[in-house]
């Protein structure tokens, strides 16, 4: 036989300060302030809406997320509350629905997300929304990612009852360059509206007209070409805003999506890469929000062709002779020919530009080459610009705190390099992942030509590796695995979407590779067949990454350098909560 417990349910949630919350007749707990919606979806009572999106502000302009609610009963005046032998007052419920999304929780709160009351109010709201949407689902480039399809077939009718004539508006409008806009598709939702508003601070996006002619649109004079402006697309939860650069190339149900991080800058931002055989398709942002919350700047997300670009290099290229073409041949021929040079080559005469766009791995591999050869002159090229206050990172390179912390380098002793180079002092120099003529590195054409020796590691064909005498083909970060810290001091993994194109390999087994034919006395690094079990030996030495593998890094990372910088729209979005 039960009995009333000691301490009050509500008691013991306020001492936590939360409140309990009945939620399709489970009590749960929730932090005061809780929006009903979120409090749904985080138990598995899913609720539908259009209109919320939590980094947004409220509207409740949708009205699809209606669900029920109850409250204990009011009591008379002198009263005094009645509980039940669990602890809780019994709930009286309300004769209509609320919406999910502009309400919070409360102490004993009832809710139903399903029942006659509900899947009525939503089939109503979805009719409505259907009366003058074009049925164009079969050409639309949101099929398979729209919402309105999804709860049409989970909470629709199945049937109509408008017999009028639909209303008309703009269809396939460029409001920027580079995102359409179809206004009939439009439910309204206003999402875009708001980030532009909100996130970015630019308000160039409103509703013109009036009852069914309302539309989305840009303010006279404006466009919206914000460098933000493609998040608006992964906002819209129907067609109404597609993708210049995406639309009509491929149906998303085809694609596979592979969690990763940006290497544009040293944000890190958090993305999702979307593959069909081999070939990219677009990029997208991942939420975390200790990085880039749900966003990503547009000229990051649309700098992927390069990957299945004509220029890439597929097969490793030799020069049989001084001022001979490049010739293409096999990695075990151009292998040879490197451990041949190497061993030749005087380690004081001998310089390696490696690269702040390298995972830790790849640089700790360099690191060990460098060691077994006697090199110490040995840097990456630091690259900078300007921080835009939002995500864009004022350091160019992903991986400059990896540098720092493998290599102990961070760019300063580049110019060193040079001068050597030009004064003669360094004859033979190692170029990994880097086109050493680019206006951060420095170098000219003529300082490459006088070298004896340049070989150069790189996925994609310029102007260094047309000078090299061996052209190792690398991967792009598309095609690895592998781990870079952030600005922030943040450990976040890259994974691989792709297999390598052509006979490109990946960087850490290149080096990995040229240690062992160089005959490398250090068992642990020759002996490590993948990424991860490097990351394992690297958390052995370095302190930072102690005990640190490739599971518990997760996919939102770790931080685990204190750098003192922040990123200015995540530090905007919690001083707003």
């Amino acid at each position: 036989m039960s009995t009333k417990p000691s301490i009050l349910p509500k008691d013991a949630a306020a001492a936590e300060g939360k409140v309990n919350v009945q939620i399709n007749g489970t009590w749960y707990r929730f932090p005061k302030g809780t929006r009903i919606a979120d409090a749904c979806n985080s138990v598995g009572a899913h609720v539908p809406c259009f209109c919320y999106h939590p980094k947004l502000s409220v509207v409740g302009s949708c009205r699809m997320c209606l669900v029920e609610q109850g409250m204990p009963p009011r009591l008379a005046p002198g009263a005094t509350p009645t509980y039940g032998e669990d602890g809780y007052q019994p709930i009286s419920w309300m004769p209509r629905a609320i919406i999910a999304c502009a309400n919070t929780v409360a102490e004993n709160m009832g809710i139903r997300t399903t029942g006659k009351l509900t899947e009525e109010a939503r089939r109503g709201v979805l009719e409505f929304l259907l009366t003058n949407h074009p049925l164009d689902c079969p050409i639309c480039d949101q099929a398979g990612e729209c919402k309105l399809q999804e709860y049409t077939t989970d909470y629709g009718r199945g049937t109509h009852r408008f017999t009028e004539n639909k209303t008309k508006k703009g269809k396939n409008l460029s409001i920027g360059p580079r995102v359409n806009l179809d206004q009939e598709r439009c439910v309204l939702c206003r999402r875009c509206v708001r980030f532009m508003k909100e996130v970015v601070g630019e308000d160039v996006l409103g509703v013109v007209g009036r009852g069914t002619h309302n539309a989305i649109a840009c303010y006279p004079g404006t466009r919206l070409d914000s460098n933000y402006s493609m998040n608006v697309v992964d906002l819209c939860p129907v067609g109404a805003m597609t993708s210049k650069d995406f639309r009509f190339k491929m149906r998303v149900w085809f694609l596979k999506s592979t969690p990763t991080i940006d290497v544009n800058c040293g944000t890190g931002t958090n993305i999702n890469i979307w593959t069909r055989e081999q070939q990219v398709y677009r990029i997208t942002p991942r939420q975390n929000d200790e990085v880039n919350s749900c966003w990503m700047p547009d000229d990051h997300r649309l700098n992927y062709k390069f990957i299945n670009a004509p220029e890439r290099l597929t097969t490793p290229l030799i020069k049989t002779d001084a001022g001979a073409e490049q010739r293409p041949t096999t990695w075990d021929a151009a292998l040879n020919v490197v451990v041949e040079q190497l061993h030749r080559m005087a380690p004081a005469e001998t310089a390696i530009v490696a690269s702040a766009r390298m995972t830790n791995e790849e640089l700790y591999m360099v690191r060990a080459l460098a060691r077994q050869l006697g090199i110490t002159k040995i840097d990456v090229v630091p690259r900078k610009g300007v921080n835009d206050g939002m995500l864009v990172s004022e350091d160019r390179n992903p991986n400059t705190n990896g540098a720092k912390l493998v290599l102990g380098k961070t760019g300063n002793g580049l110019a060193t390099i040079r001068r050597g180079v030009r004064n003669g002092s360094i004859r033979f120099v190692i170029s990994l992942g880097e086109d050493l003529t680019s206006e951060e590195a420095g170098f000219t054409p003529e300082d490459l030509a006088g070298l004896d020796y340049l070989l150069a590691v790189h996925h994609t064909e310029n102007a260094t590796t047309k000078a090299a005498d061996v052209v190792l083909p690398s991967v792009t970060f598309a095609e690895k695995y592998g781990t870079m810290i952030n600005v922030t001091g943040r450990i976040q993994r890259l994974n691989k979407a792709i297999e390598p194109i052509g006979d490109s390999r990946s960087d850490w087994a290149i080096f990995r590779e040229l240690s062992e034919r160089l005959g490398c006395d250090c068992v642990r690094v020759i002996a490590c067949p993948s990424p991860m079990m490097v990351l394992e030996e690297m958390a052995q030495e370095f302190a930072p990454m102690k005990g640190l593998t490739w599971g518990n890094i997760g996919n939102a990372g770790k931080v685990i350098i204190e750098t003192g910088v922040t990123i200015p729209l995540i530090e905007r979005s919690k001083a707003k909560n």
